[in-house]
Order: C-alpha cells, then structure tokens, then sequence
C-alpha cells in the first residue's frame, strides 16, 4: 500500500493520488505524521461496497433462519425501541 503525505497532496493534489494508485488498489495518508486516511479508486471502493451489503445480507438471512426477529406492528415496534432508550 502507498503512502502518501499531507504536504504531496498539497502540492501535487490529484496527481499524487493518481500516482500512488497506479500500482496499488489504495493508499494511505499520512497528516503530521499519523497515518489517517484511506484513499482508492472508485472500481475498488463500489467493489468494498458490495461486498459489505453481500455480508449484511447474509447475517439478516441468518438471522430469518434462526429466528432471530419480531414480527410487530408499527406502533408495538416504535413502543419496543423507545423503552430500550
């Protein structure tokens, strides 16, 4: 993974992105020092995406399977939830 600096993107901006990206599927930057973000392209970032809403669905199919849910009328839901507060 590449880094990049606070001071490379404030002189290169874009480019340095582009740069570091050319190689790898993302990179980091680095504030005074710190690594603090994460940057790739946005083929990878749709791809992360779709990966995360493939597991979400996965865990509420699971949790269908197991019984894991309520079933509940609106009112009786907003009730449930507002105790749990």
């Amino acid at each position: 993974m590449s880094d990049l600096t606070d001071s490379e993107l404030e002189t290169q901006g874009v480019f340095a992105i582009e740069a570091a990206l050319e190689n790898e599927t993302e990179a980091v930057v680095s504030v005074r020092g710190e690594r603090r973000y994460a940057v790739m392209d946005m083929t990878r970032y749709t791809h992360l995406r779709e990966c995360e809403l493939a597991v979400a669905l996965a865990e509420s199919r699971a949790d269908l399977d197991a019984g894991r849910f309520v079933r509940e009328s609106v009112d009786d839901h907003l009730q449930r939830i507002s105790e749990a507060e």
